[in-house]
């Protein structure tokens, strides 16, 4: 029994969703069909990329990630399929891969050229439906990924976001993902302060605000008020006990969040 996931950016209103899940149970009536999102913002590559980046790592070895979030559908972008020592991801070729190839060590990519495993007539459209499901209940049911159309060496990857340190030892990060509670998660990782004093004295400085020190949990300060803390995905996060950092903050993605040591507080 192979386990495939689904995150796209179709939400639930229309019958998209169900359409692919048809499609690859037609294929393989073995598959199990989990869904990770389908509330990504429309066309909002860098998120679905972010979504995918901190779920994969939890399911089973030899797990089959399909991803469709495409405004590229029907233009001359590719659709892939990736391996990995860890698990299989299927998806349009426009970045939404990005943090997968900078952890993985990648074995083997695909562009998915051939018709045999395509639904005919391929929409212009909803290659989720016609190209990416059927790879990806093709590959479920024993197909080698060499026969789905025609290596690759590399595949569109757009630059991470990292963390950078001035020379005063200024970590300097920035809001990569805002989660449904409205945490604001960063690019800072808890790799990148191990062993460093801001860990426990820093000061996060965002959006005008300062926080003193890095919390074990979102309970550990009074209702109503910042904390930063160390999240699930590894990252550090700005969060509101009981509330929305996002409202509070007024913040977005690509706002800047700077990790500075007791008594530069008030620098920028």
């Amino acid at each position: 029994m192979s386990i495939i996931t689904l995150t796209t950016d179709f939400g639930l209103a229309d019958g998209y969703v169900g359409t692919m899940k048809g499609v690859i149970l037609g294929i393989d009536p073995t598959a199990t069909i989990v869904d990770v999102s389908h509330d990504i913002p429309p066309q909002d590559v860098r998120e679905a990329a972010f979504i995918l980046y901190a779920a994969y790592p939890y399911f089973p070895q030899g797990t089959i990630h399909v991803v469709v979030v495409d405004p590229g559908v029907g233009s001359e972008r590719r659709a892939i399929a990736l391996r990995t020592p860890r698990a299989t991801f299927v998806a349009p070729d426009n970045g939404v891969l990005s943090y997968v190839v900078a952890r993985e060590r990648v074995e083997e990519i695909v562009e998915l050229t051939n018709p045999r495993y395509h639904l005919s007539p391929v929409s212009r459209t909803f290659h989720g439906r016609d190209i990416l499901a059927p790879a990806a209940a093709h590959l479920a049911r024993g197909i080698p990924l060499a026969e789905l159309g025609q290596p690759l060496t590399e595949i569109v990857a757009f630059p991470l976001p990292r963390p950078q340190v001035r020379p005063d030892g200024t970590i300097v990060g920035q809001v990569i993902h805002i989660d449904r509670f409205g945490n604001l998660v960063t690019s800072i990782m808890s790799t990148d302060l191990r062993g460093h004093p801001l860990l426990r004295e820093g000061i996060v400085k965002i959006k005008g605000q300062s926080i003193r020190g890095i919390a074990n949990n979102y309970a550990e300060v009074a209702p109503g008020k910042l904390l930063a803390l160390i999240g699930s995905s590894d990252h550090l996060e700005i969060a509101v006990s009981g509330g929305s950092a996002s409202q509070t903050l007024e913040a977005k993605v690509g706002d800047e969040v700077l990790l500075k040591a007791k008594g530069h507080e008030g620098k920028r």
